[in-house]
């Protein structure tokens, strides 16, 4: 047994007194230092950082808590869509047993987590389904292989999901299809607790599928009851639509809501102006309803990459599309900004840089310019990678160009990635090349532009011993408003605060059972440790700087 520590101009008898000290401590299992701090002093540190220093126990140097300003950490949306229906990225198969779905979707996370994602959106309701126990849909035939069917466990699997990735460092944005009832017309597929059997009169029969009519004031209803379902019984961090409203035009066909029309529509309004009134009403019905029932909750969607072509609309992107959200979909996605209805938008570019008919470079530009404030991410489609008719996309390095692009363009924050199979299965050399090329080191994801409360305030901690390394310990339980905590840990000074290629990352989940102690679980040997917290808006603290010096304890060698 030896001692570890750092003694300056201190007598023989203060340091026999230490020696006796450190033995006794020695004895005890990661005991906390809880003695007050001695007045401040500036010793060793690099030059160029003058800052108030202190010791946590007088005349010892074991750590210090070191005064001065560091950046706030960087941030930049890195997601990516986990769908879902068919099958397309998870469970592998409805017949899996739950526990091979549950390891596939640890390995879906711990991918992308190695990666450095920060957000996984997770398909929850694909077509009048759910992926979790609902008053208000039957489980999904794509979790279980039959709808209706309970999956065999007793565990929540949404509950279970969201658990998983926060520890891993994740937001989770619950993701539902609002309007799409069924993915085709078999009937006796359904389970007697589907809505189009107990709700026939809700149901538009279209392009081979049921739809909900989005004209009928109960169907708002209804999809009301199944956000607020979601948002009071999950811990996600939003909810988020695709780019379903009304469905994609086929010719030939009609969406027969004539009758929905004539009973609702305002005198004189065009069915057109009726069908985008009724999206807008769900949209900001929505808004209100997560703003007031959890407020640090985010409502993002992700439309169509083409707002309006500008052969029909000067506003409009210089595009040739055969459908747009505002003429086909009717959505008017402009209104939604405008009115800050949205906490973010991921317009679904999916199309190459230079594509003809509708460019990710000229669409790039053009949800640039028309942000309005809401803050912006782009949606890249990972999919098409050697996959599709247009030879772009057999260039590895088109997505790594496209976020080249989009990192260049004012008012983007971020990409997110259709679809996870894509680049977890098909692509990885394209993932590995967004890695080297962008995503090399872990950021954390933006604060969307609106109103956020402040967070309480928290007690310093003190270090103490913790297994084979150091955790904080807090004098009181950290609040459960702070979600995160944040560790750094660099060799010097200079590399904390410039977060240099040496400084260690540690987004650590705050679990429930956790909140006294919060281990450092990637020291190695890296003296200055800086310490935040991110609340549930996504807000960091002012970040706390510590050196340790030496050893609190010693260890049988």
């Amino acid at each position: 047994m030896k001692l570890n520590f750092y003694t300056k101009g201190i007598g023989l008898t203060l340091m026999v007194g230490c020696t006796l000290f450190f033995l006794f401590q020695s004895c005890k299992s990661s005991a906390p230092i809880s003695a007050p701090l001695t007045p401040p002093y500036v010793d060793g540190l690099e030059e160029g950082y003058p800052s108030k220093v202190y010791s946590n126990l007088p005349k010892t140097l074991y750590y210090r808590v070191i005064e001065m300003d560091m950046p706030q950490s960087l941030r930049e949306f890195r997601g990516v869509w986990i769908a879902t229906v068919a099958n397309i990225d998870w469970p592998s198969s409805p017949d899996d047993p739950y526990a091979k779905q549950k390891e596939d979707f640890i390995k879906l996370l711990d991918y992308y987590q190695s990666l450095n994602f920060n957000a996984v959106i997770v398909q929850i309701r694909t077509a009048g389904d759910a992926f979790y126990p609902s008053r208000y849909a039957p489980w999904s035939k794509y979790l279980t292989g039959k709808q209706g069917k309970r999956p065999d466990t007793l565990e929540d699997p949404l509950s279970w999901m969201i658990l998983e990735s926060k520890r891993r460092g994740f937001e989770f944005h619950a993701w539902l299809n609002p309007y799409r009832a069924t993915m085709n017309m078999e009937i006796s597929e359904l389970s007697p607790e589907h809505d189009v059997l107990n709700y026939p009169q809700w149901m538009v029969k279209y392009d081979n599928k049921y739809f909900y009519n989005p004209g009928l004031p109960e169907v708002k209803s209804h999809l009301l009851k199944i956000i607020e379902e979601v948002v009071k019984n999950y811990n996600i961090d939003a909810i988020h639509f695709d780019d379903y409203f009304y469905p994609y035009q086929v010719n030939g066909q009609v969406f027969d809501d004539e009758a929905a029309y004539r009973r609702y529509a305002k005198q004189g309004q065009s069915k057109a102006d009726w069908r985008r009134e009724n999206v807008d009403d769900l949209v900001f019905a929505i808004s209100q309803l997560v703003q007031s029932e959890k407020p640090w909750v985010q409502f993002g969607i992700s439309p169509f990459g083409v707002w309006r072509n500008s052969s029909l609309d000067p506003r409009g992107s210089n595009t040739q599309t055969a459908q747009t959200n505002y003429d086909h979909l009717y959505a008017d996605v402009l209104k939604w900004t405008e009115n800050r209805w949205l906490d973010y938008l991921i317009p679904q570019l999916y199309w190459s840089t230079d594509f003809e008919a509708a460019s990710y470079r000229e669409l790039l530009n053009w949800w640039s310019r028309n942000h309005n404030n809401t803050t912006t991410y782009i949606g890249n489609g990972a999919y098409k990678i050697r996959d599709n008719a247009d030879p772009a996309w057999n260039d590895p390095m088109e997505l790594v160009n496209q976020l080249s692009l989009s990192n260049m363009t004012p008012n983007v924050n971020g990409n997110t990635f259709f679809s996870a199979r894509s680049l977890f299965q098909k692509n990885q050399d394209v993932a590995q090349l967004i890695k080297d090329y962008h995503y090399e080191f872990p950021v954390l994801s933006p604060i969307p532009h609106r109103q956020i409360i402040s967070p309480p305030s928290i007690v310093d901690p003190i270090l103490i011993l913790h297994g084979e390394g150091y955790a904080f310990q807090f004098r009181e339980v950290v609040k459960p408003d702070y979600r995160y905590a944040l560790i750094y840990t660099a060799p010097t000074l200079n590399d904390l605060q410039r977060r240099a290629e040496e400084t260690n990352f540690q987004k650590i989940y705050l679990d429930d059972n956790d909140r006294f102690v919060v281990p450092i679980l990637s020291f190695e040997g890296k003296p200055y440790i800086a310490l935040s917290f991110i609340d549930r808006f996504g807000v960091e603290t002012k970040p706390l700087v510590y050196k340790i010096e030496g050893k609190l304890l010693t260890r049988t060698e």
